[in-house]
């Protein structure tokens, strides 16, 4: 097995994150046949295809899900010691908003990448309801919100997260008439969805319980109080998932952005840190 060049290995990783060659190439800058020919050189040093190509979509081979994970670290790794041995022209604050049921399992891996490489900048992180950072972000408060986005045009599109119905499997909670329901906010988008859905129904609800934030949703739906509506990512996994077999129809996905504010423009610590949740999360959708 010959040696895995760097640059086969990045464009690898952004074919894969932006899902297409077309995206990759503008993403890297470089041209669509440079990128494929990078991609056919890797799979004859593997000795293995790693992407299945078709009309709509690439997808990983066994073999090219097994190299992600090693070309993501020898990439973050080749950063790192880039950032070491130089001195790094980045630096500053970026305030950044997130939900707290995304903060986990999207911020997380996001910050993982972006810490060794920008080690200059100072990220100061609120975690708040969207339909309070968006206003925040609007405002020029934050630089960078990861939201629920309100509308289609807020924001760069990341990827879909679809909506759950939970309950504690120790209460049946689901059979009582009318639904008791815990919600968000009255600006909520997880509240419109969840009434929405039992609305398209037309099954009686009443509302029992208020919180803004997810740890309040889940003490209510444990303690056997109400029925909530979670974004799959923070559903807890003692939770009972509810469905049709329970009477509770689907629930439209939240559409998950990238919200910059006007005032950051030209800010590059905001510049490096929206282009890595792009890239990172992207590759969800």
């Amino acid at each position: 097995m010959r040696d895995l060049q760097i640059d086969w290995l990045k464009c690898f990783v952004a074919t894969v994150d932006a899902g297409s060659l077309s995206s990759a190439a503008a993403e890297i800058h470089r041209s669509q046949s440079a990128v494929s020919m990078q991609l056919k050189k890797l799979e004859t040093a593997i000795g293995h295809r790693l992407l299945e190509r078709n009309a709509r979509q690439l997808a990983l081979t066994h073999e090219g899900r097994m190299l992600l994970g090693y070309a993501r670290r020898m990439l973050d790794l080749q950063a790192e010691a880039q950032a070491a041995l130089r001195e790094d022209d980045v630096d500053g604050l970026v305030r950044l908003g997130v939900p707290d049921d995304y903060a986990s399992k999207y911020l997380t891996p996001v910050l993982k990448r972006f810490a060794p490489r920008h080690g200059g900048v100072e990220i100061q992180l609120d975690c708040e309801q969207s339909t309070s950072l968006i206003p925040r972000v609007a405002r020029g408060e934050l630089d960078l919100a990861l939201v629920s986005r309100d509308h289609a045009r807020r924001g760069t599109l990341l990827f879909h997260e679809p909506m759950v119905w939970v309950g504690s499997p120790q209460f049946d909670v689901w059979r009582r008439n009318p639904l008791p329901i815990a919600v968000y906010e009255a600006a909520s988008l997880g509240r419109r969805s969840a009434i929405n859905a039992l609305a398209l129904q037309g099954r009686p609800y009443k509302i029992v319980y208020n919180s803004s934030n997810l740890a309040g949703q889940i003490a209510a739906v444990e303690s056997g109080l109400a029925v909530a509506v979670l974004t799959q990512c923070s559903a807890p996994p003692h939770l009972q998932r509810l469905g049709t077999e329970h009477g509770l129809g689907p629930l439209e996905p939240m559409e998950v952005a990238v919200y910059r504010s006007q005032a950051s423009k030209g800010n590059k610590a905001v510049d490096r840190l929206q282009r890595m949740l792009v890239e990172t999360l992207r590759a969800k959708a």
